[in-house]
């Protein structure tokens, strides 16, 4: 059984490595995170069907007779249709949003099979992705903050050199194409983690039978934080933002940030 937990936590995170693989993938176009995804990916599918190997030809059951046996199946057939199509026709697009939801299936078979299988390591697991959620969520938004104060040198600097002004030490806030490139990179990152981080929430609240608020403040709020992001993303790569303006918006993105983190959470009904 302490094995099972420990071989569940590891499925969990590669396949959250590998979202993130795949994430940066279909905002950057990076060919060798992609690699790294895919092979990832590819060693959650084989643990994925070795389980399923198991369940059908020693225990002579195949699983779709059950609602999260079911689960379970859905989330190898996303697998193996992301491992396909990444190999086959290359569209980012779908290819990030269906391990997307996979991810989230497998989550939910993991936690709820846990649970009732594993007993007192089962409620450890789902209490450890409690701890998952918070981690990954003050994770991201490190990154946010990151990008932040790369943004606000950004626009320092940027005013400094059109008045044609400022101190010596001015100069070490660096090149103001660099400064723009990593803010970007930096919510790049950050809005996987932020990503996962409320599906874990979602899942956790769901199985542990917690009191759970969808129109809470700081679910809405979190939400409306990875919109803001998301948003930020889509005025850089589609609307070709960048620099001033896009920095601008990335500045008044974080004061959302800090609304969520200290007011909503002090309003929250279930949320510390």
């Amino acid at each position: 059984m302490f094995e099972m937990k420990w071989l569940y936590e590891i499925i969990l995170i590669i396949y959250g490595l590998s979202l993130i693989g795949y994430f940066i993938d279909f905002i950057q176009h990076n060919r060798r995170a992609n690699r790294i995804a895919f092979w990832l990916l590819s060693m959650v599918w084989i643990i994925q069907t070795a389980f399923l190997f198991n369940q059908v030809f020693i225990e002579k059951s195949f699983p779709v007779f059950t609602l999260y046996d079911g689960l379970y199946f859905y989330a190898w057939v996303l697998v193996s249709f992301s491992l396909i199509i990444n190999k086959l026709f290359q569209i980012h697009f779908i290819l990030f949003f269906t391990n997307l939801l996979g991810f989230f299936i497998l989550l939910l078979y993991i936690s709820t099979s846990a649970q009732e299988h594993l007993q007192g390591r089962g409620i450890q697991l789902v209490n450890e992705i409690l701890i998952a959620h918070v981690t990954l969520a003050i994770v991201s938004y490190g990154f946010f903050t990151i990008s932040f104060l790369l943004s606000i040198m950004y626009i320092t600097q940027y005013r400094f050199l059109k008045e044609k002004k400022g101190l010596r030490w001015m100069w070490r806030f660096g090149d103001l194409n660099r400064l723009d490139s990593y803010s970007f990179k930096a919510v790049t990152l950050g809005v996987p983690l932020l990503t996962i981080a409320i599906i874990l929430g979602v899942v956790w609240a769901y199985v542990s039978n917690a009191e759970f608020y969808w129109f809470d403040l700081k679910t809405i709020g979190s939400i409306l934080v990875l919109v803001v992001y998301v948003i930020y993303l889509v005025l850089r790569l589609v609307k070709g933002y960048q620099g001033k303006t896009i920095s601008i918006y990335n500045t008044a993105a974080f004061l959302i940030l800090l609304i969520n983190f200290f007011l909503f959470n002090i309003l929250s009904n279930f949320h510390f």
